[in-house]
């Protein structure tokens, strides 16, 4: 993980006195030994050592390697409380910059994605000129590209293209920007990857909902879903079923002329269509549709 490296301003110490010359004196007659006790105590005495600042570099440094050696053993919700005060005693450095985004990455890893991308646009927004931009970036996009579907989307046989496609689109926007502005960061080549899978993705959405669209005997709906993916997600995988779509949806209309040139595309592009001769791919039902 890519971070920005650099140690907080000294802020210097804070030194701490204590009392006047005749409260430091050794005065060895008992009257005045209560009279030192109370002085001691009162002003710290002379022989205390100093009290360290806990703002100071050092402080703040060894403050954020504990929330880095937490980070290390798992221990996200602790390494957060931690950053957040690295943050706060290190405002205005490169350390509290690479603490923010330790933060944000403790969030996404702790399932927070609201607060890990606050953090991050926080982030963006306060350092535009920061050398660890791109980072902020490629993270950004990590958090909104998340596959995971978890239990209740395994119990619900649910695929990635089914889902409200949302998030992918504002990831799929954060990379974009990484390879834009970029384009040799260490990130942008994975960047650029996860573009393409995202595209993807998104076609395949678009078709899923067409063939719902089919399966209700909506066609007309379903033919503009369909010619949605060839307009905005051209040169994908989807486009040979999205081009049978069209031409069977044109045809159960009744619209004969653009289904023979829809049909006339489809075997320019795809001479060897399996969608063609196996009709529109059927999903597997998972336990809860009735329908």
């Amino acid at each position: 993980m890519g971070r920005t490296r650099g140690s907080a301003t000294p802020t210097g110490r804070l030194t701490h006195t204590g009392g006047n010359a005749a409260a430091c004196s050794a005065l060895a007659h008992p009257v005045w030994v209560a009279a030192m006790i109370s002085a001691a105590l009162l002003f710290g005495g002379c022989s205390s050592t100093p009290k360290e600042d806990t703002d100071s570099t050092a402080a703040v440094e060894r403050l954020y390697a504990d929330a880095k050696d937490d980070m290390a053993n798992g221990g996200w919700e602790r390494a957060i409380k931690t950053l957040e005060r690295v943050e706060g005693r290190a405002a205005g450095t490169l350390l509290a910059q690479q603490a923010t985004l330790d933060l944000a990455y403790a969030q996404y890893r702790t399932g927070e994605r609201a607060a890990a991308l606050s953090t991050l646009d926080r982030f963006i927004k306060l350092h535009p000129s920061s050398p660890a931009l791109d980072y902020a970036l490629y993270l950004r996009g990590i958090v909104n590209f998340n596959d995971n579907l978890g239990i209740l989307g395994s119990l619900a046989q649910q695929n990635l293209s089914e889902r409200d496609q949302q998030a992918s689109r504002d990831a799929y926007q954060a990379f974009r920007q990484l390879v834009t502005q970029f384009p040799q960061s260490r990130y942008a080549n994975d960047g650029r990857a996860r573009m393409d899978y995202i595209v993807n993705a998104l076609a395949d959405y678009e078709l899923h909902v067409a063939r719902y669209y089919v399966r209700r005997g909506a066609f007309l709906a379903a033919a503009n879903r369909a010619q949605q993916v060839i307009q905005e997600y051209p040169q994908t995988p989807a486009n040979e079923e999205a081009l049978y779509i069209m031409q069977l949806c044109y045809g159960r209309l009744g619209l004969e002329q653009l289904r023979a040139d829809t049909e006339r595309v489809l075997k320019q592009n795809f001479p060897n269509s399996s969608v063609s001769a196996d009709g529109i791919r059927q999903g597997k039902r998972a336990w809860w549709q009735l329908w």
